[in-house]
């Protein structure tokens, strides 16, 4: 009876990424994580892009005592303040190849012990980072998974690194897809709340999506969200899904998983409610 409770605790959530009202929760992203260990075909990372909307992108890279300042600073904002709920690390890079990632959260975690902690990763190291990741009471997990198989997978990723060692096309692909699968089953058991963020790539993995979902669910993830894919990086040029596409695609998973149909793509370091972040260049001179 005691393995269960867990599950019931992480299911209970106010995060407005995983179903939570957004107007009545906030969240905030820390860039904490510049690092990454793997190329997708679709990442391109410019840290002092401010304008621009969409994940990798931070205005600069935190250090961990500067992201628990900047979480300081939002609660004190007279609107957002009393509505944040959720602390997240998203990168730029993938958070659990940097060690400021855990370092940050422990910082926080003693200094505002009722606030959720999420994280989103690839997955590449989360069979070997998992115990980390209990041990901190982290509530909620978001994995991305692109491909169902290594033939795909060399489709999207350009290359891993892992253990030191740089791996290309198929044989990195594989090692990655491995070690998502067995990060996200030994997740759930764990009693995570997971989901599953998958990036549509009309032609490339376009095939896999269905299946993806299927496998997901019999992983133990909660969630999907599948995300169309923005045409920069190898995909530069490459036609965007259309919103009619994306919903169809949407409509057809969600027999399986239940569908995040809100995501906004957000930066690294989005700060407030879903599609209303709060400007971070003015936030310090507003609450100062």
């Amino acid at each position: 009876m005691a393995s269960a409770c867990p599950m019931m605790k992480k299911q209970l959530s106010d995060h407005p990424c995983f179903g939570g009202d957004h107007s009545a929760s906030g969240r905030i992203h820390l860039p904490v994580a510049p690092g990454c260990n793997i190329k997708c075909g679709f990442c391109e990372r410019k840290f002092d892009c401010a304008n621009e909307s969409r994940p990798g992108v931070t205005s600069r890279i935190l250090s961990p005592q500067e992201g628990l300042e900047r979480v300081n600073l939002v609660l004190r904002h007279p609107t957002v303040g009393p509505k944040l709920k959720v602390v997240g690390i998203a990168g730029p890079g993938d958070p659990l190849a940097n060690p400021r990632t855990f370092e940050t959260f422990r910082l926080i975690k003693a200094a505002h012990p009722g606030m959720t902690l999420c994280l989103s990763t690839n997955g590449l190291l989360l069979p070997e980072k998992l115990p980390e990741l209990v041990d901190l009471d982290l509530h909620s997990l978001t994995v991305t998974v692109n491909a169902l198989t290594p033939e795909t997978g060399a489709r999207v990723y350009e290359w891993i690194n892992y253990q030191g060692k740089r791996y290309d096309g198929v044989a990195g692909a594989g090692i990655l897809l491995a070690k998502q699968l067995a990060g996200i089953e030994a997740a759930a058991k764990t009693g995570l709340l997971i989901k599953i963020n998958h990036v549509y790539i009309p032609g490339v993995n376009d095939h896999e999506t269905f299946e993806l979902a299927v496998k997901m669910r019999q992983l133990g993830a909660a969630m999907m969200n599948i995300i169309p894919v923005i045409p920069i990086g190898r995909f530069a040029g490459w036609e965007e899904p259309s919103p009619a596409v994306m919903e169809l695609v949407r409509n057809q998973a969600e027999s399986i998983l239940s569908q995040a149909r809100h995501c906004k793509q957000c930066r690294a370091d989005a700060v407030g409610m879903i599609g209303q972040d709060l400007d971070l260049a003015t936030l310090e001179a507003r609450i100062a």
